[in-house]
């Protein structure tokens, strides 16, 4: 699963990106026209207290993808746009960066219009939908007026999401869809349909506080029925340049709990619609992402495709067992350990074992 960095020119994308995911980035890193694309560690209290309570060598985070999107200039149009929006339809889910601080020259005269510029790039990306969508429903209308199932079900979700477009509302507000529409909308990549994340992202000195322009993207997030987050993408980028000491150190003199790294890719995470679970041994710990309501064979797969294949169950408790009773041998003593067979569906923060047979 990937999440595509987006906004206009000069938001923060990139810092932003660099941040989340230092030296792994690859294919452009974002600096060019083309997409960056990196692996980021989501940051997880919860593995910090697995790995507190049970013995083991190595700890290892879940891992999830970001491609950094250039800046999109609206209205210019040309091959280069062209190719960052395809770039943007090929990702899972949308973190929208938006310009919430200002420059010394801006102090002195224009200020920042946060919800303006969502509404900017909003347009854009509906139009770019519009040409997709249009000609896709005069292709659905002819066997749809034949009498094909199938044609009429992608005929009537499509016009529904064309009436939206018309209406300038992005195609994700025709609201919940049943699997088959879900799957036939996924099919057309839509940018607009696809679930945001608006990531305000202020200046070094406005963390204390919430700005207006950040609360005016909070504002408009729960207006579109969507997650916000603030942030300093500059601050960001500097703590993860530091050697974890310094880090620490920098995190408490900021007053924080956390990066805001962390909050960030855990917003994402739901936005794809992933939960994390954890496997243990002596050997390492390991935090995974599944698909929310994933089975019990299908979780165990994730770690290995023996593991589905042969899979016979699974032992496992919640990591808040484990803060509860503090180590896997209280946990059995108080009843808290379940046996679990290929039904269970998963559940966020499960620590499991999976017993197989191949």
């Amino acid at each position: 699963m990937e999440c595509g960095i987006i906004g206009l020119p000069g938001a923060g994308m990139t810092t932003l990106f660099e941040a989340l995911v230092g030296d792994k980035a690859r294919t452009g890193a974002g600096h060019g026209p083309k997409p960056g694309i990196g692996v980021a560690t989501i940051p997880d209290p919860r593995l910090a207290v697995v790995a507190r309570h049970v013995e083991s060598r190595k700890v290892t985070p879940a891992m999830l993808t970001f491609v950094d999107i250039p800046g999109i200039d609206v209205g210019k149009g040309g091959s280069k746009t062209g190719g960052l929006l395809a770039a943007a339809r090929e990702v899972d889910a949308i973190c929208h960066v938006i310009r919430c601080f200002e420059s010394a020259g801006e102090r002195a005269g224009r200020r920042t219009d946060p919800v303006g510029d969502i509404r900017t790039l909003d347009e854009e990306l509906i139009l770019a939908d519009l040409a997709l969508v249009e000609p896709a429903v005069d292709r659905a209308a002819r066997p749809a007026r034949a009498g094909d199932p199938d044609a009429k079900a992608r005929c009537a979700l499509l016009t529904r999401v064309l009436e939206a477009l018309n209406d300038g509302r992005p195609a994700r507000s025709i609201g919940e869809l049943n699997p088959g529409d879900a799957t036939i909308l996924r099919s057309y990549g839509l940018i607009s349909a696809k679930p945001v994340l608006y990531v305000a992202n202020v200046g070094e000195n406005d963390l204390a506080g919430a700005p207006e322009a950040s609360r005016r993207v909070a504002d408009h997030a729960a207006e579109a029925g969507g997650e916000s987050i603030a942030l300093s993408a500059k601050l960001e980028a500097e703590l993860a340049e530091l050697a974890e000491p310094d880090r620490i150190q920098m995190i408490e003199a900021l007053d924080l709990s956390e990066p805001a790294i962390g909050p960030l890719a855990r917003a994402v995470n739901r936005l794809l619609g992933m939960v994390v679970f954890y496997t243990t041994s002596p050997k390492e710990i390991r935090a995974w992402t599944a698909p929310a309501e994933a089975s019990a064979p299908e979780a165990a797969g994730i770690v290995h495709s023996d593991m589905q294949r042969g899979f016979i169950r699974a032992e496992c408790y919640n990591v808040e067992d484990l803060e509860q009773h503090q180590s896997e041998k209280a946990i059995k003593a108080a009843g808290r350990l379940r046996s679990e067979g290929k039904h269970y569906r998963l559940r966020d923060g499960d620590v499991m074992r999976f017993l197989f047979n191949v």
